[in-house]
C-alpha cells in the first residue's frame, strides 16, 4: 500500500518543519524523522490506530505534539492533515478541515 499526502497535509508539514527550524537548527529534521517513523508504522499496520471521526484515523507523533490523520482507501493511505495538537481548531478559521478530525 502506498501513502499520499493531500496538499493541505503537505503545507502542514512544511509549516511545522519551518517553525521547528526557527526554534533550533536541526529540530525540523528531527521532527521529520519522527514523522517518517510514524508513517512507516502506519504503512506497516494501518488499522492499529484509533478512528477519531468517521473514517479518519490518527497517529500521535512520538516526541512532538502532532498527529497524522489519515484514511485507508482501496489502494492507498491518504493523509489529509498533519495537526499540531496544541492548536484550538475552534479558534483557527484557516484549518476548517481539522474540526472534522478532532475528538470532542
Amino acid at each position: 500500500m502506498k501513502l499520499r499526502y493531500a496538499d493541505r497535509a503537505k503545507k502542514d508539514l512544511e509549516s511545522a518543519f519551518a517553525w521547528h527550524e526557527r526554534q533550533r537548527r536541526g529540530l525540523g529534521f528531527e521532527f521529520l524523522d519522527c514523522i517518517e517513523n510514524s508513517v512507516k508504522s502506519i504503512l506497516d499496520n494501518p488499522e492499529i490506530y484509533s478512528i477519531y471521526y468517521s473514517i479518519f484515523r490518527g497517529c500521535v507523533i512520538r516526541r512532538f505534539p502532532f498527529s497524522i490523520f489519515y484514511t485507508i482507501e482501496d489502494k492507498e493511505i491518504v493523509v489529509p492533515a498533519v495537526f499540531d495538537n496544541r492548536q484550538d481548531p475552534e479558534k483557527n478559521q484557516n484549518k476548517k478541515h481539522v474540526k472534522l478530525l478532532v475528538v470532542r
